[in-house]
């Protein structure tokens, strides 16, 4: 049994009783009550639940519009119901017609016969509009609210997850794991200051968990979830009643005044490994408010808004889908999708990291001036992959030698220019740069969700640090695909990979999205550019369809080369040629590993190094002339990104944001 709130009916005197019965059958009941009188109970609809061992409903929530219930079940499953409130008055048309006076009726003895069930064959046995099936494992769903729009579900495998309805389906569009051992999620409340209440089970402590200061409100010990329970929250306290031993116990706390003032709240558990800026949003009666999205040991990324009159970074959503440390960040821009508006902000953002996991989200950042932050972001968990988790399917597998199970990935680059418009198959390609020496690349197909290893090559024989690709395209329309990785001896390597794209793409489409990794060409050049790791990588094309590839090491130096791409026109087929025109190098250009560098101009080269130096370099005469350098208060500086703006007066200015125990822009 389970009672759920009607829409449109006063809670005070109506309600929905939700009941399971044999063979998986679940009637729903409208329960209205007067003063003095009996209740008043009217058969609503019947629904038939999956097949499953323990086939019986847990919870469930009506949809404010749409005519739709959703339900969750013993397995773990989340459903969707039509609910047709006609079918309720023909049911009890049908009942007086056969003699029955009332929807229930009280004897002589007091005692209530439930006359509209003797007729309820004359309803249909609804199945499911949409089936989530095992959504929440085996151990069941525990609660469905309805919140903005948006249904959110909870279990007892620790995680909530958000879902929204398209086309009468329900779809996941990301779940969060709020806290490391809650694992009985009981139930969601959303708090009227805009925070998010989890409230479960902690071994054997009732909590209280809240989102906004990822901190335990409430901790009673209770003996655990196996039991009856209701938990109320005003202003005035809070109180939680609870069944132990046969008992009824109680729980009262009153509101005190909160003497803790935090002054600066923390974005991440631990260090900040990695950071993109996502792009800028315009806001009325706002300043200009930069989106980024951070990455960190602590197994999350999270997208937050800094604005530049505030100084105070905001969090707008955290993604907890990692098992381990995220280590990298992709961003590409303008990934569609039927439920978004053209407005805002919005692209596929991709992060990998620890036990070989990738991760791929669709973002979409509007304006919201109702909100603290004024952005509101919405996040669609796209696809996942996991080296692991696809080793079972390998043909031939026992001639293989198995990937290391501790494989990271250190650095990811969206292939640019590879999105296939016309149907049936618009693929993104992904470069990774990965701990067990190889270089790989994959394949998305957002539509069917599917991340998929398309090529992979082991050339460096070490861990690879950084990939870069870039495409360079000749004025007859002729296009190359190209990618740059360094790797822990200093050598970066130069690949032309569109061979193996463009048969990646074949293959894909004749097999429906399943195919064995193909094996990447040698590298057209390489070049040993510095003595140990190379920590950072960026290239920069120049006004004349050149390259400029600048990198720094851990040894502290910097090494800026000129690229130049030609068409190789041999006795076969043209191939790609590149050849080096300029090689400038400048050691112990900083104290310590250089973890960040860019090229903002072909004169002009910015760097950052964990001895908390930026410095400014110009590129002239075949040498690097440092112009100035400014200390940042990041200690251990993982990452830097960098962005131009024109200001109001037409003047260029450069930014940075750089991260690691902390995060800083300049």
């Amino acid at each position: 049994l389970s009672w759920a709130p009607r829409p449109g009916l006063p809670s005070a005197t109506a309600a929905a009783l939700l009941a399971s019965g044999p063979d998986g059958e679940m009637l729903w009941l409208d329960v209205s009550h007067r003063p003095g009188q009996a209740p008043w109970v009217r058969l609503m609809g019947r629904y038939l639940l999956p097949p499953c061992k323990q086939r019986w409903h847990t919870c469930a929530a009506f949809l404010p519009q749409g005519g739709l219930l959703v339900c969750g079940d013993r397995r773990g499953s989340v459903l969707l119901f039509p609910c047709r409130s006609s079918s309720g008055w023909a049911a009890e048309s049908t009942s007086i017609a056969n003699g029955g006076t009332d929807p229930v009726v009280e004897d002589s003895s007091n005692e209530l016969e439930p006359s509209c069930l003797l007729h309820k064959e004359a309803l249909p046995l609804e199945s499911p509009l949409s089936v989530l099936f095992g959504l929440h494992g085996k151990t069941g769903v525990t609660s469905v609210t309805i919140h903005k729009g948006y249904i959110y579900s909870t279990g007892r495998d620790g995680v909530y997850r958000q879902l929204r309805l398209q086309d009468q389906q329900l779809e996941v569009l990301w779940k969060h794991r709020p806290c490391k051992g809650l694992q009985w999620i009981e139930e969601l409340r959303f708090a009227s200051d805009g925070d998010l209440l989890v409230l479960g089970f902690h071994a054997d402590n009732f909590v209280v968990w809240s989102s906004r200061t990822s901190e335990n409100l409430h901790c009673i010990p209770c003996g655990g979830g196996h039991r009856s329970w209701s938990y109320c929250s005003s202003p005035l306290g809070e109180v939680f009643a609870f069944i132990k031993s046969g008992d009824v116990m109680l729980y009262q706390h009153e509101a005190e005044p909160c003497e803790q003032q935090v002054l600066l709240p923390s974005l991440h558990g631990r260090e900040i490994t990695c950071v993109r800026r996502l792009g800028a949003m315009e806001v009325p009666g706002r300043a200009t408010l930069n989106v980024f999205v951070t990455g960190s040991e602590d197994t999350t990324a999270c997208v937050l808004v800094l604005s530049e009159n505030s100084r105070a970074a905001v969090p707008l959503a955290r993604l907890s889908d990692h098992i381990s440390s995220v280590r990298t960040l992709a961003f590409t821009m303008g990934a569609g999708d039927e439920g978004f508006g053209d407005e805002g902000l919005s692209g596929l953002l991709f992060s990998a990291g620890g036990r070989a996991q990738i991760e791929c989200y669709q973002l979409l950042c509007t304006g919201d001036t109702a909100s603290e932050s004024a952005v509101a972001c919405q996040v669609i968990h796209v696809a996942s992959h996991r080296l692991d988790k696809h080793w079972e399917q390998k043909k031939n597998r026992h001639k293989l030698v198995k990937m290391d199970p501790e494989t990271r990935y250190m650095s990811l680059s969206v292939v640019p220019g590879t999105s296939t418009k016309q149907p049936p198959t618009p693929w993104k390609f992904l470069a990774a740069a990965c701990s067990d020496g190889s270089v790989r690349i994959f394949g998305l197909l957002e539509a069917a969700r599917k991340l998929v290893l398309v090529a992979e090559s082991f050339h460096h024989q070490r861990c690879v640090l950084k990939v870069e690709a870039f495409l360079h395209a000749w004025p007859g329309g002729e296009r190359r695909h190209l990618l740059c990785s360094a790797a822990t001896d200093g050598s970066i390597a130069f690949w032309d990979i569109t061979g193996p794209i463009m048969d990646a793409v074949d293959a894909l489409h004749q097999a429906e999205g399943e195919m064995q990794p193909l094996a990447l060409d040698a590298p057209l050049v390489t070049i040993m550019a510095h003595s140990c790791g190379v920590n950072s990588l960026h290239i920069r094309e120049t006004p004349e369809g050149q390259y400029l590839v600048a990198s720094g090491s851990d040894d502290g130096s910097i090494h800026v080369c000129l690229l130049e791409v030609a068409l190789d026109r041999g006795e076969a087929a043209a191939g790609t040629c590149l050849r080096v025109l300029e090689r400038v190098s400048r050691p112990c250009a900083h104290a310590a590993h250089v973890t960040g560098i860019r090229v903002l101009r072909p004169d002009l080269l910015l760097s950052a190094s964990v001895d908390q130096r930026l410095t400014l370099w110009n590129r002239c005469l075949g040498k690097l002339v440092p112009l100035s350098t400014t200390f940042f208060h990041v200690p251990d500086l993982a990452e830097l990104d960098c962005w131009e703006a024109v200001e109001a007066r037409g003047e260029l200015r450069y930014y940075c944001v750089l991260c690691g125990q902390g995060l800083e822009m300049l």
